[in-house]
């Protein structure tokens, strides 16, 4: 399930009724994506009004996560580049251990121009500050004390940081989006990866992309299997027959989006005519 820390879905009876209506139902994970800023007025590329309503991903997932037991609490993504690793580590093992290790880290690079430059982070900058922030993170995650990183843009020495995540190696990272870079990206640095279409076509064409990367990069033995996570945003009732096409895809996780979140009532019942799906 994805989405339901924006609009009508965002205050906290709604998320708890909600959360715990998904996992009663057998749902396996919950996802939901972020924008600190949204440009106002509203530039064509945006995907959402500079009005909406969305909450940031980790304080929702920690709310989340303390009303439920079992569900897998996912980003989808955050927007890393704008974010500093230091802090975003600590707060990604916290909640790792308050979770009980339920989280899986989605991270992108960002696409709006303006969100990335009141952040002072030129859009040219972002993919190299993804890969780095990334390594930096892992490195206060797993390294030996005292921890030291040396970057382009972050450096430190000297530090440690606890606790560490209850997952071993850290927050199962995913990375999300449909470009060369990110496909690279999610094959040679994360254990996921995170896409969105409309169709079983759309995600057949990003995985001819995922096995293009494969034959350019190399993917570390510790990551296991690119796992993979699809979500369908258009239309936003998948059929049963599409759901088993996504299963014989291989999706390890199919991601839905009861668009458009005006009434909570409404999310409840997308929940319960969605339950039986595979892969959910």
């Amino acid at each position: 399930m994805y989405g339901l820390s924006a609009k009508a879905t965002l205050g906290p009876v709604e998320t708890r009724r909600l959360a715990r209506l998904a996992e009663d139902l057998g749902y396996r994970s919950w996802w939901c994506g972020e924008h600190v800023v949204l440009p106002s007025p509203r530039v064509p590329e945006a995907a959402m009004a500079p009005e909406d309503p969305i909450l940031d991903p980790l304080v929702h997932l920690a709310y989340v996560a303390a009303v439920t037991e079992r569900i897998e609490l996912g980003t989808g993504i955050v927007i890393l580049p704008q974010r500093n690793p230091l802090v975003l580590a600590k707060q990604a093992a916290s909640l790792d251990v308050l979770s009980g290790g339920r989280l899986l880290l989605g991270v992108a690079g960002g696409y709006l121009e303006p969100e990335l430059a009141a952040f002072g982070v030129p859009l040219a900058e972002r993919g190299t500050r993804t890969d780095e922030y990334l390594d930096a993170m892992r490195a206060l995650w797993n390294d030996p004390a005292p921890v030291a990183f040396e970057g382009r843009h972050v450096s430190f020495r000297g530090l440690d940081a606890h606790p560490r995540p209850t997952t071993p190696g850290g927050p199962r990272v995913v990375i999300g989006g449909h470009s060369p870079a990110a496909f690279r990206r999610a094959v040679a640095r994360a254990h996921g990866w995170f896409g969105t279409g409309s169709t079983p076509d759309d995600l057949a064409g990003h995985l001819r992309g995922l096995a293009r990367a494969a034959q350019q990069v190399e993917r570390p033995a510790h990551l296991g299997r690119l796992e993979i996570n699809f979500m369908q945003v258009d239309p936003v009732e998948v059929t049963t027959e599409a759901a088993h096409r996504y299963a014989e895809l291989g999706v390890t996780r199919l991601t839905l989006y009861p668009l458009p979140l005006e009434d909570p009532d409404d999310v409840a019942r997308f929940l319960e005519r969605h339950a039986n799906l595979p892969w959910t």
